[in-house]
């Protein structure tokens, strides 16, 4: 009794030094990858002249102040227009490509036509062309389209951009749905459209919601399109307005102000994702079994 109650104890005495080891290495990787999010929030709190002198401590240490997102404010036609522009420009793609990806997805998947195959490796094809290199050709379209310095038009280019990787997540999530689900439906009486979304959609909604956010994430953040396409500055959008920040007023950075717009732009990318990132990880690994 007394040698196994032994075992007992030394089992669990490892068993207890496993779990803490595996969570205090979990916490440190955690406060390394937290750490410099922290660090540049908090310096956006500092007053303009301590944000300039070099980042240690991070935190302010004369007290906080918000002169910061008022000198970033001043920037352009100001952070709040060119937050709308962003908010637009995001909301329209990922509604746009989720819409047209989930429609071509399902016809991938489900349906068969001529050269089916062929047309599915000719869209993954074009991610491997760098779209620096279509940027002229793509001014000189959305000139003649009359949608050069519109907002519009820059949707439809994120939107064109995000299709061959969104059109491919959508089919692997319906490949994933048993097609005796689908042919149940169609034994009850549903049409084509009703199966889609009212069978179909809530069973791959984990991958709508991964196209989503991976258009959200990369429009939100795209710069060099953005930059070349769009010239009135009433139309800049966030990663556009960030330049003038950088560059700064005779050639002076206000870190400050720099610091305030990093944030700007990383709340709503980090409030996504952690809302959502159950259903990113359900929609990634989507078709990966079956």
């Amino acid at each position: 009794m007394a040698k196994s109650s032994r075992i007992k104890s030394s089992s669990s005495d490892r068993s207890l030094g496993r779990f803490a080891g595996e969570h205090g290495i979990g916490v440190f990787l955690s406060m390394v990858f937290v750490a410099p999010i922290a660090w540049a929030i908090l310096s956006t709190f500092k007053p303009p002249m301590e944000a300039r002198q070099p980042p240690i401590p991070p935190w302010p240490t004369t007290g906080f102040s918000i002169e910061n997102y008022i000198t970033l404010d001043s920037f352009g036609a100001g952070l709040w227009h060119s937050a709308q522009n962003s908010i637009f420009v995001a909301i329209s793609s990922v509604v746009l490509t989720a819409v047209i990806s989930l429609l071509a997805g399902y016809g991938f998947s489900r349906f068969r036509f001529p050269f089916k195959n062929l047309f599915f490796i000719l869209i993954l094809s074009t991610i491997m062309i760098p779209f620096q290199s279509i940027l002229t050709p793509i001014f000189l379209i959305l000139s003649w389209l009359g949608l050069q310095n519109t907002l519009t038009g820059l949707v439809l280019v994120y939107v064109t951009l995000q299709m061959p990787f969104s059109i491919f997540m959508m089919r692997n999530s319906f490949d994933a749905v048993l097609k005796e689900i689908e042919e149940a439906a169609r034994i009850d009486g549903a049409t084509n459209f009703a199966l889609l979304t009212k069978v179909m959609l809530p069973l791959v909604w984990p991958g709508v919601v991964t196209v989503g956010l991976f258009a959200f994430l990369n429009t939100w953040n795209e710069f060099l399109a953005a930059l070349v396409l769009m010239t009135d500055q009433g139309k800049f959008t966030l990663p556009i307005m960030m330049t003038a920040v950088q560059s700064g007023r005779f050639g002076a950075v206000d870190w400050g102000a720099v610091q305030a717009g990093v944030t700007v732009m990383m709340i709503p990318c980090l409030i996504l994702f952690l809302l959502l990132q159950r259903y990113y990880i359900r929609g990634l690994t989507a078709g990966a079994v079956k």
